[in-house]
């Protein structure tokens, strides 16, 4: 009789997931000398150089304390990398069209910026502020107090939209308790 040599992972469904074997994963282990913990965090062993230390987390802010990262370079060379890597670093600014590279904080959505802009208040307004604007606004532009105005009510129902948007936001953050 002939030894079965087959394994599970032939045919469907696949009894393990892709790229998993039997045997055990090799961890590579802090370079730092009597660590046991894994080394997943990569550190230059000299300046200017590709090759890299491998540490654990409280090893490599141990060793990055005091690392300098323009020793060895001239004033020229320091300029000439600090503007290199400012350069590379500068399609983060050029992705402000993006919601989330957009004005204020950084924790608008475009969606409630344009609230915001639509009852014409600040960006870091609070949510009683906001009250006051669509207050103000709904008054102002009611259909029942412009009269046959088709722009008032336009406004109105934008100011009542915007005031929508913002307080769903307000409640999702659980600040909102009336």
């Amino acid at each position: 009789m002939a030894r079965q040599t087959r394994s599970n992972d032939w045919g469907f469904p696949r009894w393990r997931g892709y790229g998993s074997t039997r045997e055990a994963s090799q961890v590579r282990l802090c370079d730092r000398h009597g660590c046991t913990e894994p080394g997943d965090r990569p550190a230059p062993k000299a300046p200017n150089k590709p090759d890299r230390w491998l540490f654990c987390e409280r090893h490599a802010a141990e060793y990055n304390k005091n690392w300098n990262y323009f020793q060895g370079l001239s004033k020229e060379e320091q300029a000439a990398r600090e503007a290199e890597e400012a350069r590379d670093a500068s399609a983060f600014g050029q992705a402000k069209h993006y919601g989330w590279g957009g004005a204020g904080d950084g924790s608008r959505s475009r969606d409630e910026m344009r609230a915001l802009d639509v009852l014409e208040v600040e960006v870091d307004a609070g949510f009683e502020e906001i009250k006051q604007a669509y207050r103000r606004l709904a008054k102002a532009n009611h259909p029942d107090v412009a009269g046959d105005d088709p722009d008032a009510a336009q406004r109105f129902r934008a100011a009542h939209a915007a005031y929508d948007v913002l307080r769903k936001v307000e409640e999702r953050r659980g600040s909102l308790s009336d």
